[in-house]
C-alpha cells in the first residue's frame, strides 16, 4: 500500500504500519514490523480483552463490583467508574461522567488476578498473547499503558478484533458498542467531547472532532491511540484495520500527521474494494 509509505514523513526517529483486512490478511506494511515499541495507552484493549476472555471463562462478570462504591467491571472498562486519571479516588458517582483513567484499569488488573488467583500480565499473556501468536509481546507493568509489542504481534489482534476466535462475536459486539451513551467527557489530547463515546477498553469514533482518526473514518470505527506516538484503530465499514507503532511521544506532530494518514489508507481500500 503506497499510502504506508507517508509514514517516512512523520517527524520520529523510526515507525512501522501495517494494514490487515477483516480476513486476516495483510493488505501492505512498511517499517520494520519486528521492532518492539511501548504502546503506552494502546495497552488498554489488550487488557480489556483480557477481561473479557475471563467474564466469558466465568471468573468475573461485568456487573460485579469493582473499583469505587457502585462502580462495576463494566464500569471500568468503559471509563465510567468515576475514578480519577492516575489517581485511585473518585471523583464522580461511577456512570454520570466519562473520566478517562489509567487508575481505573490498574485496579481492573488487580480485580482480575484476585478473582483467578493469576498475576495479570501472566494472565494476559496465557489468555492473548499465546493464543494469538503475539510472541514479541508482553505487559511490563501497568495494564494501563505498559504494553510493549510489534506491528506484526498488533496485526494479529487487529484481526481478531475484526474475527474473533478467542471470544464470543456477541462479546466483541458489545465492546465495540457505546457503553452509557451520551456521557461527556475529555478525550486525552483532543479535549472536551460531547458525547465521549466508548465501548468497553476501546473509544468508539461516533461524531467526535477533533480526533486522531481521519476525516473520512467510519462512526463505527474503534480503536486507540497512546502517548508513546501509537495506535491501532478498525474500521467495520472496510473491513479492515491499521496499526502504527513509532518512538516519539504524542504531540502537536501526531495531531497533524495521523488524520490524513489514515485518510489516504481509507481511500487506497476503498479503491481497491470498488
Amino acid at each position: 500500500m503506497h499510502s504506508l509509505r507517508t509514514i517516512e514523513t512523520w517527524p520520529v526517529p523510526a515507525a512501522a504500519a501495517a494494514v490487515v483486512r477483516a480476513d486476516g490478511s495483510i493488505a501492505g506494511s512498511h517499517g520494520d514490523t519486528a521492532r518492539r515499541f511501548p504502546l503506552a495507552s494502546v495497552t488498554k484493549p489488550l487488557a480489556a480483552y483480557a477481561v473479557l476472555v475471563a467474564y466469558e471463562e466465568g471468573a468475573l462478570e461485568l456487573d460485579e463490583p469493582a473499583g469505587p462504591e457502585g462502580s462495576t467491571v463494566r464500569h471500568l472498562l468503559a471509563h465510567t467508574s468515576g475514578l480519577a486519571f492516575d489517581e485511585h479516588r473518585a471523583t464522580a458517582p461511577p456512570g454520570q461522567r466519562r473520566l478517562y483513567s489509567n487508575a481505573g484499569f490498574e485496579v481492573l488488573g488487580d480485580h482480575l488476578a484476585k478473582a483467578t488467583g493469576i498475576p495479570f500480565a501472566e494472565y494476559l499473556h496465557q489468555a492473548v498473547f499465546e493464543p494469538l501468536g503475539m510472541t514479541s509481546s508482553s505487559l511490563e507493568g501497568s495494564p494501563a499503558k505498559d504494553g510493549v509489542s510489534t506491528v506484526a504481534d498488533l496485526v494479529r489482534f487487529a484481526a481478531e478484533l475484526q474475527a474473533p476466535r478467542l471470544l464470543d462475536v456477541r462479546t466483541v459486539a458489545e465492546a465495540t458498542s457505546v457503553v452509557h451513551p451520551g456521557l461527556k467527557g475529555v478525550l486525552p489530547g483532543y479535549g472536551h467531547q460531547s458525547p465521549n463515546d466508548w465501548g468497553l477498553g476501546l473509544e468508539i469514533r461516533d461524531g467526535k472532532s477533533p480526533h486522531w482518526t481521519g476525516l473520512t473514518s467510519s462512526p463505527r470505527a474503534f480503536g486507540h491511540f497512546g502517548q508513546s506516538g501509537t495506535f491501532l484503530w478498525v474500521d467495520p465499514d472496510v473491513r479492515a484495520a491499521c496499526v502504527a507503532l513509532t518512538d516519539r511521544a504524542f504531540g502537536p506532530w501526531a495531531v497533524e500527521a495521523w488524520p490524513p494518514f489514515t485518510d489516504a489508507v481509507l481511500a487506497e481500500l476503498r479503491t481497491a474494494q470498488a
